[in-house]
């Protein structure tokens, strides 16, 4: 057992602040917009350095000895950020499967957060990232109907690439599937990734889940997904990550 699972039943101040973390961090946001109601839907934390630096050079700090720690402060840091700044939309907050052992004792320091910055609960999606891989899939699914028995909203994030594929999906459904750039890249020229993509959604339709397509660079991308049904999109083409403040998507993308 580790120092962090140590202190996860605790719920202590060292974790929920980052402290006892040998690195600092802080947030950007960047919008989920629905074509639709040419609206923002949501807006992404991002881990960035104090001075802007990418994401990358956190995750470099990042280890099995303070995974725990580093999740709570990412949830801590994301949800005061968010209050700060007036936040109306819904947050979207990721989270390592491999940091939650007990979603029970695991969740009181987003609850302490939320309670203490009066940010509603019901506006927080929790992500699932992609990037480490999840064995126990039957521990996400139980993270998953936790999260939402509690009240907050869920996602699958980047699925399509990775460790976020079909065998997933049939395991866990979310509120919320966001597909990969990877998979919609020049997505307009590709016929292929357009036969495939327009079965995921009808797929993630027949589920229930609400389809956010991510990365998005170009209108035209952004047309044949949104020609394809999906009405919530996140990438460069409507605003990129804006550092410790909230970024303005222009209306004429739409």
């Amino acid at each position: 057992m580790s120092k962090d699972e140590h202190c996860g039943p605790t719920g202590c101040e060292e974790c929920k602040n980052g402290e006892g973390l040998d690195f600092d961090f802080t947030m950007a946001f960047q919008p989920i917009v629905n074509c639709r109601t040419r609206e923002i839907f949501a807006h992404e934390a991002l881990v960035r350095g104090l001075n802007n630096e990418g994401a990358g050079q956190i995750f470099e700090h990042v280890n099995d000895s303070n995974r725990y720690r580093f999740d709570q402060a990412c949830r801590t840091k994301a949800i005061k950020l968010a209050a700060e700044l007036g936040m109306k939309s819904l947050l979207s907050i990721n989270f390592m499967p491999n940091a939650v052992y007990r979603p029970e004792l695991c969740i009181r320091t987003t609850l302490a957060a939320a309670e203490k910055y009066n940010f509603p609960i019901e506006q927080i999606i929790f992500e699932i990232t992609e990037s480490e891989k999840v064995d126990d899939l039957a521990h996400v699914r139980n993270i998953v109907d936790y999260y939402r028995q509690r009240g907050f909203k869920t996602a699958i994030d980047d699925f399509g690439a990775g460790y976020a594929g079909l065998n997933l999906l049939a395991e866990i459904q979310t509120d919320i599937m966001k597909l990969d750039m990877a998979l919609l890249r020049n997505i307009d020229t590709r016929k292929s990734s357009q036969i495939i993509v327009r079965g995921i959604v009808q797929v993630c339709t027949d589920l229930g889940m609400t389809v956010v397509a991510e990365g998005i660079e170009t209108y035209e991308e952004y047309a044949v997904l949104r020609d394809m049904g999906i009405d919530l999109f996140q990438g460069y083409y409507f605003a990129r990550p804006a550092f410790q403040s909230l970024a303005q998507v222009p209306a004429e993308v739409f």
